[in-house]
């Protein structure tokens, strides 16, 4: 897929917090070895990671501090940048990311070339769990808004979940609202308007963003619809003109997200209220 970098300033200036945020969070008696090494040493000139950077993604926030702390020595602060391609279809999955300020598009290509998005994760998601050794990819992974995030050996996340505790719990809730975010997605493309189509699609990428204006084009929207460019240019015209969203070129900004929402129909609201209900659940994990 040919697609131009963007940059994300938003995402780029929450790095440096991210890198050195304190780690007074957790009482370093409480930590692992490894992570109290991590915690005290900058290896390499890698950023150090932080168990207050680690609460910007929602996963990893609800994990209580021992399941954290099992995860916390072995993850890895990484930069994300836009068209990045984490995997492909049929990739052995290797490794885990938790998004925290980056988008990453969930694909489905075929063999003609054509390529349909069948799900979004933001911060909070998680990106490439797989529960078996040698587990191989189902679709490609490829980050659409730039940002950072945290990567962890897929190994290291297999053996916390087998021990068991709040972990599994939370990995199966997540999983039961991604699904639900696939079967909108499914229903919705064979059901919605194109106009639907792109209000939900806003709303997805405005529920992981920081900020209401997103770095996004009218070919890349066609590209993971899977629908044609003038489509997409005619149905953002027309949101445009009932004062939906202001449209520059390569950038969209929100004005009415309740506007949106009533637009985008039944398919967002469904999957929006699984997530909510996932918020909800984690509460008790």
């Amino acid at each position: 897929m040919n697609t131009t970098t963007h940059s994300n300033a938003s995402a780029t200036a929450a790095m440096p917090l991210m890198a050195s945020m304190p780690m007074a969070s957790m009482p370093m008696a409480s930590m692992p070895s490894g992570a109290r090494t991590r915690a005290l040493t900058v290896a390499r000139g890698r950023p150090v990671v932080s168990i207050t950077g680690t609460q910007q993604n929602e996963l990893l926030g609800a994990l209580p501090r021992d399941a954290l702390g099992a995860l916390f020595a072995h993850l890895e602060l990484v930069d994300l940048p836009f068209g990045k391609q984490l995997f492909e279809f049929g990739d052995k999955l290797d490794n885990v990311y938790f998004p925290t300020t980056s988008i990453v598009s969930l694909l489905y290509a075929m063999e003609d070339g054509a390529t349909t998005e069948i799900a979004v994760v933001g911060h909070e998601g998680v990106v490439g769990v797989s529960m078996f050794a040698g587990e191989r990819a189902m679709c490609s992974a490829v980050v659409q808004s730039a940002g950072y995030g945290y990567r962890l050996k897929a190994q290291y996340l297999r053996d916390a979940f087998n021990q068991g505790g709040a972990l599994p719990q939370l990995l199966m809730r997540y999983n039961t609202a991604l699904f639900a975010q696939m079967a909108q997605n499914a229903v919705g493309g064979r059901h919605s308007s194109i106009e639907q189509k792109l209000c939900r699609w806003l709303l997805d990428r405005l529920d992981r963003s920081l900020s209401n204006e997103l770095k996004v084009t009218q070919e890349m929207i066609s590209i993971m619809l899977g629908v044609r460019r003038e489509s997409i240019t005619a149905a953002a015209g027309k949101l445009q003109d009932d004062g939906l969203i202001a449209y520059r070129r390569g950038t969209i900004t929100v004005i009415d997200r309740s506007g949106l929402e009533r637009h985008a129909g039944e398919c967002y609201k469904v999957a929006k209220t699984e997530y909510d209900r996932l918020l909800v659940d984690v509460a008790g994990c």
